[in-house]
């Protein structure tokens, strides 16, 4: 099977590679995720301008009309400059679910401003108590004469302070945890009843607890759809966010082997260590082994493979993420010595990003249960 980009798709990633390496060092991008925004609007209008921002879209719509593949080739090289612009949250998750919602004017308006970068959008689907369970659902949405009201918690949004709209999942009937009537709903980021608390996570991005009071929504979908459209966002998510994983661990063992070719104990490279040799040889073999389950999976995505089996990929490539991550970013500080600890090299900024990543959306112990539970289902 051939696995390599066409034409098309190398020269997105060369030129998110170039974008990386001319404009976007650590020093930059530290400036970047230091500011109030976490992210900057010049390289965001940059993203638009080059039409990073297009790709998931359909051609109809105004998009690039790409697919995992594609989206796959970006992700993996913002993942080596751990770029903080929310192209996952604002372009494949929000975009993601409008693009899958019901056919409108309102809606192909909405996509074409998230295109030309003039409207970015948040997606807030978790609550206090839901973990990583899509369907455990408390905020509640009332039907007010013509509109909605949604009244409830949710955590941890991402580029809720920046965003301009906000899809919001709420319960239109049924207990907590019902698979039916949860519904997606469309809010103004500003709207009147909404309160946002500012926090920053571990790997410096700027997410906000939301509070809703009786906040005047729209639905954008049916009263029994709203999970599966989470579910699929999920699924094309965690695919993303692993080819970021797979450009961080890239760079990371990159990092790493040439820390070990120039640092010196006993008068000679550490590198030239066996024990080291062997260690580098795994955490590379890591690597390969993760690339190979992502390929997989995005095999799966691209040739409509069916649903059970999709998932079964995914369920693995979460389950492999965790394993990988914790396995080379440890080596990479470990490796390091105590260099690796400090904020002033990147080592340990890649290694919290990777964490965060493997946190999203069930981490690797989660979908490991997930993958043993399909795999005996189907």
């Amino acid at each position: 099977m051939n696995f390599d980009f066409s034409e098309e798709q190398q020269m997105l990633k060369d030129s998110v590679a170039r974008f990386v390496q001319d404009e976007y060092d650590f020093e930059a991008r530290n400036k970047v995720v230091a500011n109030e925004a976490g992210f900057s609007d010049e390289n965001w209008q940059k993203f638009a301008e080059l039409g990073w921002l297009s790709i998931p879209f359909a051609e109809d719509l105004g998009g690039f009309g790409g697919g995992a593949t594609d989206t796959m080739a970006v992700m993996e090289e913002m993942g080596k400059g751990l770029v903080a612009e929310p192209f996952a949250a604002s372009v494949l998750m929000f975009g993601g679910l409008l693009q899958a919602s019901a056919q409108s004017e309102e809606r192909d308006a909405l996509i074409a401003a998230v295109i030309d970068g003039s409207l970015q959008g948040a997606v807030a689907y978790a609550e206090p108590q839901s973990r990583y369970e899509l369907k455990d659902v408390k905020c509640a949405a009332k039907v007010e004469g013509d509109t909605y009201r949604l009244s409830g918690e949710k955590s941890l949004v991402l580029n809720a302070v920046s965003a301009n709209k906000i899809i919001v999942s709420a319960r239109v009937s049924g207990d907590q945890n019902d698979e039916q009537g949860i519904a997606l709903f469309l809010i103004d980021a500003d709207a009147e009843g909404l309160s946002k608390t500012a926090l920053r996570t571990m790997d410096a991005q700027l997410v906000a607890n939301l509070k809703l009071e009786n906040v005047p929504a729209q639905a954008i979908c049916g009263a029994d759809e709203g999970l599966a459209m989470l579910q699929q966002m999920r699924q094309q998510l965690i695919v993303a966010l692993a080819a970021e994983a797979l450009g961080i661990m890239e760079k990371l063992n990159a990092t790493t082997l040439e820390y070990c070719k120039t640092r010196k104990q006993f008068g000679v490279a550490i590198g030239s260590f066996q024990a080291l040799q062997h260690r580098m040889v795994d955490t590379f073999m890591a690597a390969e082994q993760f690339k190979s389950i992502l390929y997989r999976a995005v095999c799966s995505i691209e040739q409509n493979e069916s649903a059970d089996s999709i998932e079964i990929n995914v369920a693995a490539l979460k389950a492999m993420l965790g394993k990988a991550a914790k396995h080379i970013g440890g080596e990479a500080v470990q490796l390091h010595g105590g260099m690796g600890m400090t904020d002033e090299l990147d080592v340990g900024h890649y290694v919290r990003r990777l964490l965060s990543i493997n946190a999203a959306f069930g981490d690797g112990d989660y979908h490991q249960q997930r993958f043993a539970n399909l795999s005996l289902a189907s």
